[in-house]
């Protein structure tokens, strides 16, 4: 584990230095608090740190200070050491931000036991906010294709709404159906229609930017809204990603399928509504159009005029 020792006194600091690095620790090291907290505050930067009391430029309880100001970091164990014996000062240091408190002269067995304890608090923590990741995971993204789930796709896209009218851009939303899926599920059984949900949620994912948002919006059906696409590309995106899915045979454990999908389209600049219910309305209006035309295709929803297929829209 990488570890920063911060100490002026040029002979302290050697030895710590030599100490630790028997003992494993990667060493960093710094002859004042300025540059002490610099290396708390890069990226990767050392989880531990062992920071004297007297220092010029930052003392260690200042430094001690900036880095618990610094709340969406990784958390950093810091052990203040120093000569320092009183209570008020032991209070100080703990009170400044310090997690342990060395007296010196140390004893090097003592210092490495204490780092130790350091070590099974990080591991202890980088485990709950592991934790905390997979149920903020788990919660926000569907179990089978790992796609936002419909609650959060439908949240974003409402987000996306509101930033699209706050800087009068443009987004092209898409509810998505695979064509006779029950047919897949009934002829094949349910776990062959699993692979096909999840080859088809990574084929969504690879037709669209990192920036795009792509949902489970239930069954079959899947929701992509695309951030800053303008109505003239919108059609023209939606074939490739109804050519990512119909190009290609999807690999099961019952052989290769052949699946085809339709696609509703929408760009929002066409359509002056308040909400996300109000588009999503209207795109599965048009997808339900895209079902009528044969399937396999798309349609784009245009208010007030007939819908525009892509075929008409190359002409």
């Amino acid at each position: 584990m990488k570890i920063l020792v911060a100490d002026d006194e040029i002979m302290t600091l050697r030895l710590l230095e030599q100490s630790l690095d028997k003992a494993g620790y990667d060493v960093v090291s710094a002859r004042d608090g300025r540059l002490a907290l610099e290396q708390l505050c890069l990226p990767y930067g050392p989880r531990l740190a062992l920071l004297d009391w007297n220092m010029p430029g930052l003392d260690g309880p200042a430094v001690c200070e900036q880095v618990r100001k610094r709340s969406e970091s990784p958390y950093i164990y810091i052990v203040l050491v120093t000569s320092r014996e009183s209570k008020q000062d032991v209070v100080l240091g703990l009170e400044s931000g310090a997690d342990d408190y060395l007296i010196k002269p140390w004893n090097p067995e003592e210092l490495k036991a204490r780092l130790r304890t350091g070590q099974r608090i990080l591991r202890l923590e980088d485990r709950l906010v592991e934790a905390r990741e997979t149920m903020r995971f788990k919660a926000t993204h569907d179990h089978l294709t790992s796609l936002f789930n419909r609650g959060s796709i439908v949240d974003l896209l409402d987000r996306e709404l509101t930033r699209t009218r706050r800087e009068n851009s443009c987004s092209v939303i898409m509810m998505a159906d695979l064509d006779h899926f029950k047919m897949v599920n009934d002829s094949f059984g349910h776990l062959v229609g699993d692979e096909v949900l999840r080859e088809v949620a990574r084929r969504l994912l690879g037709s669209v930017r990192s920036y795009d948002l792509v949902g489970r919006y239930g069954g079959e059906e899947f929701l992509a809204v695309l951030n800053n696409c303008d109505t003239s590309q919108a059609l023209l995106r939606a074939e490739q990603i109804r050519n990512a899915v119909a190009n290609f045979p999807i690999r099961t454990m019952r052989g290769p399928l052949a699946v085809t999908m339709s696609l509703g389209v929408l760009s929002s600049r066409d359509w002056p509504l308040s909400n996300s219910e109000e588009i999503l309305r209207e795109v599965d209006a048009a997808l339900y159009l895209a079902k009528a035309a044969g399937r396999n295709c798309c349609q784009l929803a245009k208010p007030n005029s007939a819908i525009e297929t892509p075929q008409e829209l190359l002409k």
